[in-house]
């Protein structure tokens, strides 16, 4: 592989004008199909195979009617102090705020609160729901401004009004301030650790590159795949970090060649060919992990997982081929200073630069220490990563609804004007569904549900049933006394279907207990369930692929382990940020809960090829340095002198990227954010770094011991760039001479 990425590389420098048009038309055209293309739309969450997606599935079956429904406001009213809705100049306001919505473009119905009963015990709350013809991302500006102009006449009048429902949900959008901040970070980075304003802007270009043509074909495929803005919202986010920290590996060794002494074309290809090596073995795990979630059955995982290693596909062929494309149009402007006073004038040629004498490098000192106390620094490492898993041993997972969102919102006030005056059960109803064609007498049958259903502790009503047209079907809704994500409401849920199942046995009905509140349930227990086996899956993988590059035993168990501590410990910290909350004013964090049931999953999947990438990119160095006859120790110095600086950079711009999306006002971008940045911390600064030397020191030769049959069974892959070490430069023909040629030094 590292022959064919080194080819791939002098081809690129070569034909950089070409590279650099090619890109430039697949940006144009992913740009016109996103702008051409129509707006996608949010979509529910679903589990086939579950009790509740079954139930939905059947709704859809037997009420077709129900399929053609829009979106859906739900205007709350709240009388002023002392005063009843029912009052009659309030009654007055109300009727006529409806009736200035009846009629309306995209309105459908709306239902009078007073007819159907939706008025509070104490009568100062009361609601009414507007339906629309078309989807929310489909209503106009028009039709959402009478909406809330209605609402605002209402409270010209002295009611309180808040709306709820899916018509003033917005797309979360990127672009916010704190989205900008960690670029800005990242820039500065990229700065400090390349000394050189230009090649900093290359590594910003290439990755604002691979970002756009994502985002673009994200954007042009979210109707016919149904993809949802938090899809889109990932594959940025990781095409930003990981294109970021690609374009800087390759950057890094492409200058390190030319300190060498290599002609551009020769260093651009050993770049590639070393370094792209690296960068396509930790693209492809980041791959594998995020389409791997498609196994765990969530449509929305799998789509999340699709985008974000769409993505990352994207920024590695970026890195490979338009960062060389860019060597050559920068020339000398690529390197540092130093290195730009070596070359002769007129000429590209540089003279070999001496390494500088005096006090070694921070990685260099910071390696030597742990080479000297590798067991207090293991013991300090892995004890302060285990206080901070602590907290994962009370994770809950759900899903969240209005009440997550922050209290300024309208959603998430007429959630709690809801909330008080029928109850915190009266967010989340249940809905349970009789399927009456296989008992002997439909009508009996359900009043018996409605009669069991009834009697079930934590019910705090029971609506009377609605029949299909064919009558063979029954609807009828629980209102728990619970809010939606307590964990009294998931065990009135099993209570409910455990009663109901005596009911089945007697009558041959098939009852199914659905609705969002027991669908978020049912996935938060089968993401639970999944946990541990996709975990599993994923250990076994990376010692699978660190066994072929490394060829060793001993390194792909160590690594193995120090993921569980890192991402046990990111765990840990969302933990108690969003089910604890601490710390969660600072992040605009206003109702905690449990943590979002995709999240662990999710974080374990990107994590893991994240870890990959340090792990890769910087023992790569120490074996290079092992197999050419450096001592145990040494190796470890000679992996930290020339890899430590780029990887902590790396590092500290992957976790501002990601910490850029905490400011964002979606509880899903938050955990990741939050989630991702903390892993990629722990990973790279902890587990890569104090773990991962200490553990090498006290293995010593024995770390890189491989037994006989696997050596002759295994692939040889060649990461390091081996077969590169035996060539010499190119000559003017393009052929490559077989002369030996000096080991390649570092960034």
């Amino acid at each position: 592989m590292a022959t064919f990425l080194y080819r791939m590389g002098r081809w690129a420098f070569r034909r950089r004008r070409l590279v650099s048009g090619l890109w430039l038309g697949v940006l144009v055209l992913a740009g016109i199909a996103a702008a051409t293309a129509p707006a996608g739309q949010e979509e529910d969450l679903s589990m086939p195979g579950t009790e509740s997606q079954k139930a939905f599935d059947l709704l859809d079956e037997r009420f077709p009617q129900s399929n053609s429904q829009g979106a859906e406001a739900r205007l709350v009213f709240q009388a002023p102090d002392g005063q009843r809705v029912t009052a009659k100049e309030n009654r007055a306001v109300i009727e006529k705020t409806l009736g200035s919505l009846d009629g309306g473009d995209q309105v459908a119905s709306t239902t009078d609160p007073y007819e159907t009963g939706a008025v509070s015990k104490d009568g100062t709350i009361a609601y009414s729901t507007v339906n629309y013809t078309a989807d929310a991302v489909d209503l106009t500006e028009p039709t959402k401004s009478a909406l809330e102009d209605a609402a605002s006449q209402a409270r010209d009048a002295g009611l309180t009004v808040e709306i709820g429902g899916s018509a003033l949900e917005a797309e979360v959008a990127p672009g916010g301030s704190t989205e900008i901040i960690g670029v800005m970070v990242a820039a500065v980075v990229l700065v400090v650790t390349l000394g050189s304003l230009v090649a900093a802007g290359l590594s910003l270009m290439t990755a604002f590159m691979g970002v756009a043509i994502a985002f673009g074909l994200v954007s042009a495929l979210a109707v016919p795949l149904g993809l949802t803005s938090t899809v889109a919202i990932l594959a940025l986010m990781l095409g930003l970090a990981v294109g970021i920290d690609y374009a800087l590996f390759i950057t890094s060794r492409y200058r390190d060649e030319r300190a060498q002494g290599s002609e551009p074309e020769e260093a651009a290809g050993l770049a590639v060919g070393t370094a792209g090596s690296a960068v396509v073995f930790a693209g492809a795990t980041v791959f594998i992990a995020l389409v791997g979630l498609g196994v765990v059955g969530v449509p929305e995982l799998t789509k999340m997982g699709m985008g974000g290693a769409g993505a990352v596909a994207i920024a590695v062929l970026v890195a490979l081929t338009l960062a060389p494309a860019l060597f050559g149009f920068f020339g000398r402007r690529v390197l540092p200073r130093a290195v730009r006073k070596a070359t002769r004038p007129g000429s590209e040629h540089l003279h070999r630069v001496p390494t500088a004498a005096g006090r070694p490098g921070l990685g260099t000192r910071w390696a030597r220490f742990v080479l000297r106390k590798p067991v207090a620094v293991l013991m300090v490492a892995g004890l302060g990563l285990g206080a901070f898993a602590l907290p994962t041993l009370s994770l809950e997972l759900g899903l969240p609804g209005d009440e997550s969102k922050p209290v300024e919102t309208t959603q998430r006030r007429a959630y709690d004007l809801l909330s008080e005056g029928f109850g915190p059960g009266f967010n989340g109803p249940l809905t349970v569904v009789v399927d009456t064609a296989g008992a002997a007498d439909a009508g009996a049958t359900t009043d018996l549900v409605v009669k069991t259903v009834r009697e079930v502790g934590g019910v705090a009503s029971v609506g009377d049933p609605v029949l299909s047209e064919t009558k063979d079907t029954a609807v009828l809704t629980a209102v728990p006394q619970t809010a939606p994500n307590s964990g009294e409401t998931k065990d009135l849920v099993h209570a409910i279907r455990d009663a109901v199942s005596d009911v089945e046995a007697d009558t041959g009905a098939d009852i199914l207990v659905t609705g969002t509140t027991a669908l978020n349930i049912d996935i938060s227990e089968a993401m639970s369930d999944a946990l541990v086996p996709y975990l599993t899956v994923v250990i076994g993988l990376a010692v699978l692929l660190l066994t072929v590059v490394f060829r060793s035993i001993l390194v792909p168990v160590k690594a193995a382990l120090g993921f569980l501590l890192s991402v046990g410990a990111a765990f840990g910290v969302v933990v108690a940020v969003f089910q604890w909350g601490w710390a969660a004013d600072l992040i605009g964090i206003e109702q905690t809960g449990p943590v979002m049931s995709l999240m662990p999953i999710l974080i374990i999947g990107i994590v893991f090829g994240l870890a990959m990438d340090y792990e890769v990119f910087l023992l790569t160095r120490m074996r290079e340095a092992y197999v050419h006859g450096a001592s145990p120790g040494e190796a470890v110095v000679n992996g930290f002198r020339h890899s430590g600086r780029v990887v902590a950079a790396a590092a500290i711009i992957m976790i501002s990227v990601f910490a850029g999306f905490i400011g964002m006002n979606s509880p899903t971008i938050q955990t990741m954010g939050v989630g991702l940045a903390a892993a990629v911390a722990f990973d790279a600064f902890v587990v890569r770094m104090a773990i991962a030397p200490a553990v090498l020191a006290l293995l010593g030769h024995r770390a890189w011991w491989l037994p006989s049959i696997l050596n002759r069974v295994l692939p040889n892959v060649d990461i390091e760039g081996e077969a590169l070490s035996r060539r010499a430069p190119a000559s003017a023909t393009g052929q490559d001479a077989a002369v030996p040629r000096l080991p390649v030094g570092g960034s």
